[in-house]
């Protein structure tokens, strides 16, 4: 059985960021069987202005265990990006969702969404995810800017 603590948190979570969330952001449970499961959203982070994600919207999974708050969510990007921070796979790579680093129980998903938007537009290279972008940002930042430009006029804008 669920975390009673845990599904409170992520019920009341789903209240707040319905009452009051950023423009160009989405977060929901996902919805089973007609059922909310609040233990897996789909959320939508917009690329920020001004940086070479803009005009995209980057579709994420976020799954939290019976320990949330205790222990962050695993955030997936699906499909996954071409980004120093995240892993082939898609999953994100920030010291935010890292327990042992800066997690803190009093982190919100509104937050989490923030750090990650953030993290695509200023990658942290000091901590790399994914190789070939990784490499490509450190030997030929423009030639990365260029790349992912170009995937999100191709992959991501909205029709």
């Amino acid at each position: 059985m669920a975390n009673s603590l845990a599904l409170t948190r992520l019920q009341e979570e789903h209240r707040q960021f319905r009452k009051d969330h950023p423009h160009g952001f989405f977060a929901r449970p996902f919805d089973e069987d007609g059922k909310r499961n609040y233990f897996k959203w789909f959320c939508g982070i917009p690329g920020k202005k001004g940086t070479e994600w803009e005009g995209g919207t980057y579709h994420l999974i976020l799954e939290f265990s019976d320990d949330y708050p205790t222990k962050p969510p695993v955030c997936k990007f699906d499909p996954p990006l071409f980004h120093p921070n995240i892993f082939p796979s898609g999953t994100v790579c920030l010291s935010l969702l890292d327990p042992s680093k800066d997690w803190k129980p009093s982190v919100t998903i509104k937050s989490i969404l923030f750090a990650i938007q953030e993290l695509l537009a200023s990658p942290n290279l000091d901590d790399p995810a994914q190789a070939e972008p990784y490499k490509m940002m450190k030997e030929s930042p423009e030639e990365y800017r260029k790349t992912v430009r170009e995937m999100v006029r191709k992959s991501f804008i909205r029709h």
